[in-house]
């Protein structure tokens, strides 16, 4: 890097830390959390629908309690909390700061009330702000950067908001609508080519210049082999092909572990998707419809996308390569932003790659695993990442439900691989 990129890195790294640029991001990433939740009922804030989902009354809470607990907590003597059990109720699994509550009982809450959450919330965005205002230039210095945390951690449940409503709303025989939004097919979509890279020593990881978490450090170089990436995501109607040639009843496509959740649960198809009168249709948050084909398929797990590209004789990519391969996409798509709340199908343009980023989180075959020297941040806020980093995959690019704010190249998700409620699908690679 030259001197001149270095400089800019540092200054745009102290302006992204300043008081202007954080209490900005943090009010507008608090907003849309709100804005996000104004289609609901109360009815709808309090129920859990599954242990691996939370209701939205605790996300809205969960996502105080960070702000309270990692902020307030340590740089306010005086700060005294709105409820003294929220710090039990509303954390999640940072056990250094206390034994958190039954992450499966969050659903049997049903205190303290929806209206008691967002008192909860205004109280904590006002104390934020006044702190934000009052710090001085030593405490700012530490405090910016657990904000800026918090703020992205908030982004995080914003998707989780998303896809748990989903999961929830999927249950009910009524399938409610989150909210209307027309279905606007396209008549056809580019060709299913494929994109050539070299192999090559490559550098995956963060240079450090924008705001990422600890799993993404440090930057490290990798082999690379050469390979080939689909130009765009697999869609409904391809996945179909692999339904009706009976992907699901051959166990020769299967991962052992992943044939057996396929019989256990039952799996015919991706989640959301039921049959009608002979007719496959497909949950969305603007309700049920006919599958499209030429939508990118979402809500497949891990099994099931390294099923589907074993029977296309095919794999998924690694999470470097996925990487190496986006370094000339900048970040632009169907994300949270555009209020889509689904994945659009490809339409026409000159890029060589489609649909790179947004619309559907892209499993990769690599393992959630740290890179080489990985060290988590100290304290409780080293729970964050790193003491999930087995059993699970890596997922890149973001997804329609993902703020185009909040995702970058080296952006690593993960999952366990049976997870399905996500915005997940699959690009290939040869």
């Amino acid at each position: 890097m030259d001197t001149a990129t270095k400089l800019k890195a540092k200054t745009d790294h102290k302006n992204r830390l300043s008081k202007t640029v954080i209490r900005e991001r943090f009010q507008s990433i608090r907003d849309f959390t709100t804005v996000l939740v104004k289609p609901l009922e109360t009815e709808d804030f309090v129920i859990q629908a599954a242990e691996f989902a939370s209701p939205t009354k605790w996300h809205l809470a969960h996502t105080s309690w960070f702000f309270e607990t990692f902020v307030l907590n340590k740089f306010q003597d005086d700060f005294e909390s709105i409820h003294p059990q929220y710090a039990y109720f509303f954390n999640s699994y940072y056990l250094q700061t206390g034994v958190p509550f039954t992450r499966a009982k969050r659903g049997v809450l049903s205190r303290p009330t929806v209206k008691e959450v967002f008192e909860y919330r205004k109280y904590v965005d006002e104390q934020i702000i006044t702190f934000i205002e009052q710090a001085d230039d030593k405490t700012w210095k530490e405090a910016a950067k657990i904000i800026e945390i918090g703020n992205n951690h908030e982004q995080q449940h914003q998707e989780l908001i998303l896809t748990d409503l989903k999961y929830m709303f999927a249950q009910s025989p009524l399938m409610p609508v989150y909210q209307e939004i027309e279905h606007q097919p396209v008549e056809s979509i580019p060709e299913l080519k494929w994109v050539s890279f070299i192999e090559g020593v490559v550098e995956i990881g963060s240079k450090g210049e924008e705001f990422t978490y600890d799993n993404e450090h440090p930057r490290h170089k990798i082999y690379v082999q050469n390979f080939d990436l689909a130009n765009r995501l697999v869609t409904n109607g391809e996945y179909l092909e692999f339904i009706n040639d009976d992907g699901y009843e051959r166990p020769e496509f299967w991962l052992d572990e992943g044939w057996s959740t396929v019989k256990e649960q039952k799996w015919k198809a991706p989640l959301y998707w039921f049959k009608r009168e002979g007719e496959w249709m497909n949950f969305t948050l603007s309700g049920a419809r006919t599958v499209d084909v030429n939508e990118p398929v979402t809500h497949v797990s891990y099994y099931e996308a390294d099923a589907y590209a074993r029977w296309k004789g095919l794999r998924l990519p690694t999470e470097e390569e996925w990487e190496h391969a986006c370094n000339q996409f900048p970040p632009k798509g169907n994300f949270v932003e555009q209020k889509n709340f689904h994945p659009r199908p490809v339409e026409s343009s000159k890029s060589k790659l489609h649909q790179m980023w947004g619309d559907v989180w892209e499993w990769t075959q690599s393992a959630y695993s740290p890179y080489p020297n990985y060290k988590p941040l100290p304290g409780a806020l080293g729970e964050y990442n790193g003491k999930f980093m087995a059993n699970q995959y890596v997922l890149r690019g973001g997804s329609c439900a993902t703020s185009k704010t909040h995702i970058r190249k080296t952006y690593r998700n993960f999952f366990h691989a049976d997870a399905r409620w996500q915005f997940s699908g699959i690009r290939l690679v040869k």
